[in-house]
């Protein structure tokens, strides 16, 4: 004679097994579709910044001493007058999202090993304001060394005398925020007085860098 009560509680227990299976199913897709339109959000809100075009149009450029500049695109300015290091580079933002420029830092020559580790966040310098530059168009990079117990400004000087090469390092995040990302830039001297800037290297401050 069949054991009904037996047979109920094991129907029971089967049943509640499928219903965990399907449940641990569901989330675990759910989830996976989640981390899958958060990337989605995060890249389309991700600035990635290069040098601008030679062919860019030029860009005006003013510092809090009402000392102007003009910028043509795919140049860069570094000058030493009136006892301040003025330092600019044409930008364009070939990511998707808006980048907000924070900090930066400045080295006399170039370092074009890719595999150097990305500079310790104590060493930039906060900028005087926030640079805002659009997805998909131009814009630029401006700073400036004033200070003259600054330590690392004899060396820049001597650098922008001589018409040698520098390194600047920016750092920049998305419009929220978030997705922090160092560039390095080199500006190179053509000419007699001019320099271009070329970028080496993006180093990734809050997700894996793709290497």
């Amino acid at each position: 004679m069949a054991d009904w009560v037996t047979i109920s509680s094991l129907a029971t227990a089967g049943g509640t097994l499928v219903l965990a299976a399907a449940t641990f199913t569901a989330v675990r897709s759910s989830n996976r579709s989640a981390r899958v339109a958060e990337r989605t959000l995060l890249a389309g809100l991700r600035p990635v910044l290069v040098p601008s075009r030679l062919s860019d149009q030029p860009e005006k450029v003013l510092f809090q001493d009402m000392k102007w500049f003009r910028l043509a695109g795919g140049h860069a300015i570094a000058e030493y007058t009136d006892d301040v290091v003025f330092l600019i580079i044409a930008v364009r933002n070939v990511g998707t999202g808006m980048g907000v420029l924070q900090c930066w830092r400045v080295e006399p020559h170039v370092f074009p090993n890719p595999d150097l580790n990305a500079p310790a966040l104590d060493d930039f310098r906060r900028q005087g304001r926030d640079i805002y530059i659009p997805a998909g168009d131009t814009g630029y990079w401006h700073g400036a060394m004033r200070d003259p117990d600054d330590p690392e400004r004899p060396d820049v000087i001597d650098a922008v005398k001589r018409h040698e090469s520098l390194t600047i390092d920016i750092l920049y995040g998305d419009g929220e925020g978030g997705q922090r990302v160092i560039t390095r830039f080199a500006l190179v001297p053509i000419g007699d007085d001019e320099w271009l800037s070329s970028v080496s290297r993006h180093w990734n401050l809050d997700r894996e860098d793709p290497r």
